[in-house]
């Protein structure tokens, strides 16, 4: 921000600075909270696959039992709709739960989009 003859032009730098209008901020904040939201929401999501994995693996502890339930009383409500679209995929003897991969995948999009407002 310099004048023609190379010195400071104070006038010049201010008009380039942004205010931010409350507008703005709330924005910014309402996409901050809700994607810290969404942030926690994946978290349980993880804590949700991890333990369901641990089960299918070998015996669930008590303990994780008990998580068990907790996260699937967080998540369900969420996958549980999505589930009645998508069917789980069979193969084999296995099935992949195909809800719970999109309610994922959204959560991801939700979260870059509300961390952008």
């Amino acid at each position: 921000m310099t004048d023609d003859g190379g010195t400071f032009d104070r006038r010049r730098a201010l008009s380039a600075v942004r205010v931010t209008t409350k507008k703005e901020f709330s924005m910014s904040l309402l996409g901050s909270l809700l994607g810290l939201a969404l942030t926690l929401f994946m978290l349980v999501l993880i804590a949700r696959l991890i333990i369901d994995w641990i089960g299918v693996l070998g015996d669930t502890p008590p303990a994780l039992g008990k998580a068990r339930d907790v996260v699937h009383r967080l998540t369900e409500p969420v996958i549980a709709p999505v589930r009645k679209v998508l069917k789980p995929v069979r193969l084999g003897g296995m099935q992949i739960d195909l809800a719970f991969t999109v309610v994922f995948i959204a959560v991801l999009v939700l979260r870059a989009i509300a961390y952008s407002l």
